[in-house]
């Protein structure tokens, strides 16, 4: 069984490691480490409203597998 990276960990983990190179290559808080930041963040929101629409469909996808199972006794 082969596991698929969720869209999370395929935008969040290069991000991390992006802006860890960043702060490697900068003493100092400058405008493109606070650029990096902001990046972070917007990916880290956009992963968790990824997840949470997901589990919203898995959801209702149960929803509908209960309502058509229990018409069918």
């Amino acid at each position: 069984m082969t596991m698929k990276p969720t869209l999370r960990q395929t935008l969040v983990i290069p991000s991390l490691l992006l802006g860890g190179m960043m702060l490697a290559g900068c003493p100092e808080d400058g405008p493109v480490e606070e650029a990096g930041e902001k990046v972070d963040e917007a990916v880290d929101e956009a992963g968790d409203k990824l997840d949470d629409a997901a589990d919203e469909v898995k959801e209702a996808g149960e929803e509908i597998k209960e309502s058509v199972d229990g018409d069918s006794n």
